[in-house]
């Protein structure tokens, strides 16, 4: 069969759309987009158009029908709504370390997790240790999160060079991190809450169970469940975020049972469809049957919990996670008065506890856990790597600035906890750089040695 000749428009659209792809798949650059959107967001909080900064992120927005509306801020919507996707993405994220990753034994998991928990524990009592007012240390959880984009981002620039269980175990703790996070949001941020609302968001599982049940594998299906729970959680007065972890937890691991494995049923539905389009008098409507089951059968090659996360991935890397540093990190130097003690040391107190409280809690908990015989350390990663993994893990950005929002009512401490996160997050990046290429360099000279 002869093939169709693509115009030359057609040809230069498939191959800036194939780079595009590759583009977008490279982790470093979900992390330069990030920094970028964030100094975007400093620049204009402090140009002459800072009051326009304020005026967007404060527009209102609705939704609704009829008289039931829905009022809130660009600004809420974006924290309190888009970010839901972002935690979807942190559940499924979750689920499969648990399911077939680091997570899914015990003796894996438990120096990750036991590193983690240094990790959290020695930043909190950093910050803690500093001597702040009674609502200033609502704060202490601020500086104990790791920006997953951010910290793997800055590992993938040091290159391939790096051992790949170096990676896994950053991702490892950066995910137990974010457990350990989406645990203090519920205990520690989420105020009293109004049990009326657990009902409806029960409402909104049970549907989703029984979608998984009879077998509805569609994506789409589960938009209005996903909203129910948002809406149930939201009343109950928890951050409304903690639907999508929810929700990225009960993600299946399998794909949907069918009659025939997926391959097969592709096989059988492909040459049906080749067979009835190569007729003499086919009627296109009966291609639409074995389209439908040949579309459903390559949709299950992939288990939902892959699948999602995949779609979803582009989307909260270049767009919500930007979007939410452009509408939070934007802080007004002008605005934050450093000179008075207690904005003075919330920043300071934070960005230590980001440098220093990170890499010495990962480092040291995860030496007593080796040094007592308890766990050993991963084939590959040596104390460099451990050292490493530490002080990428002080960056925090993302999670922490959305803590910070939750942790502070004064304008003032919530702006010096910023510009304490941004500092310390950059710093963090440039020394875990610096002795990432070092250690790499004494690493090569060392293995040169050995060979002569």
């Amino acid at each position: 069969m002869q093939k169709t000749k693509l115009t030359r428009a057609q040809q230069l659209a498939a191959h800036a759309f194939a780079n595009l792809e590759r583009f977008l798949h490279i982790e470093a650059v979900s992390g330069v987009v990030l920094l970028v959107a964030a100094i975007a967001a400093l620049i204009w909080a402090n140009s002459p158009a800072a009051a326009s900064y304020d005026a967007l992120w404060h527009t209102p927005i609705s939704f609704g029908i009829g008289s039931l509306v829905v009022s809130q801020s660009l600004h809420f919507w974006i924290n309190d709504g888009l970010m839901t996707i972002f935690f979807l993405v942190v559940g499924m994220e979750i689920r499969r370390e648990i399911h077939e990753g680091a997570l899914s034994s015990l003796r894996q998991a438990t120096l990750p997790m036991a590193a983690a928990i240094g990790g959290v524990a020695i930043p909190a009592l950093i910050y803690l240790s500093f001597g702040h007012a009674p609502a200033e240390q609502q704060g202490w959880a601020v500086p104990t999160a790791t920006d997953i984009a951010f910290a793997v981002g800055v590992l993938a620039l040091l290159g391939k060079s790096i051992p790949a269980n170096v990676r896994v175990f950053l991702l490892a703790l950066a995910i137990i991190d974010d457990i350990i996070a989406v645990l203090i949001i519920a205990f520690f941020y989420s105020g009293g809450l109004d049990y009326s609302g657990l009902a409806l968001a029960a409402v909104g599982l049970l549907m989703v169970v029984g979608l998984q049940k009879i077998g509805v594998g569609s994506a789409y299906a589960y938009v209005i469940p996903g909203l129910i729970t948002w809406l149930g959680i939201l009343m109950t007065g928890a951050h409304p975020t903690l639907a999508g972890v929810v929700l990225g937890l009960m993600t299946p691991v399998a794909a949907m049972p069918m009659r025939q494995r997926p391959l097969e049923a592709i096989s059988q539905f492909t040459g049906e469809l080749l067979g009835r389009a190569q007729t003499p008098e086919q009627d296109p409507h009966q291609l639409m049957d074995p389209l439908k089951r040949l579309r459903l059968a390559q949709r299950e090659l992939v288990a939902p919990v892959v699948r999602m996360q995949g779609h979803l991935h582009p989307w909260v890397a270049y767009a919500i996670m930007p979007l939410f540093a452009l509408a939070n990190a934007g802080v007004s130097l002008s605005g934050v008065d450093l000179s008075a003690p207690g904005p003075y040391w919330v920043m300071t107190a934070v960005a230590v506890a980001l440098v220093l409280g990170k890499p010495l809690g990962i480092v040291s908990v995860s030496w007593l856990m080796v040094r007592l015989g308890w766990c050993a350390l991963p084939a590959g990663v040596t104390w460099a790597g451990i050292t490493l993994i530490g002080l990428l893990a002080g960056i925090g950005f993302t999670m922490s600035i959305f803590i910070a929002n939750l942790a502070y009512a004064d304008p003032a401490a919530l702006g010096a906890a910023k510009l304490g996160v941004l500092s310390g997050s950059v710093i963090a990046a440039v020394i875990g750089l610096t002795w990432g290429f070092w250690s790499l360099r004494r690493g090569a000279a060392g293995t040169k040695v050995e060979a002569v």
